[in-house]
């Protein structure tokens, strides 16, 4: 039988794997998709804290304030804007729309930057457990 625990455990290790792929993607300078797996790794350290205080799968979305709102983080106006910004990364990373011109904006600066702030928001939240 899989135990709350083991699923809390799949999301915080699929996080972990997440950001390793976010750090080698910024290695390798490609930034967009670096943000991008930024966003995955709070979303699922997102989604184990919402097994954890509410007992139940985490709904299907990727929209970080609703998670953080249903769990009740008392997160600060900035650490919400963050997750905001850190939204769109997943959106504009993967449609075609919005693709071309996220890549333009993505320089080196800017995504070390938010990985940055990611990774802070990350030790923030899994003390969160």
């Amino acid at each position: 039988m899989v135990t709350k625990e083991d699923r809390i455990k799949y999301w915080l290790e699929s996080a972990k794997d997440d950001w390793k792929v976010a750090e080698h993607l910024f290695e390798k300078r490609d930034y967009p998709y670096s943000l991008f797996f930024g966003h995955l790794t709070i979303e699922k350290i997102l989604k184990a804290i919402y097994l954890d205080k509410l007992n139940e799968n985490p709904p299907y979305t990727h929209r970080l304030v609703h998670l953080a709102e249903k769990i009740s983080l008392g997160l600060t106006e900035e650490q919400l804007e963050l997750l905001e910004t850190i939204t769109d990364f997943n959106m504009e990373a993967r449609y075609p729309d919005e693709k071309f011109s996220f890549k333009k904006r993505c320089t080196r600066n800017l995504s070390k930057e938010y990985l940055r702030k990611i990774e802070e928001l990350k030790k923030w939240l899994i003390k969160r457990i």
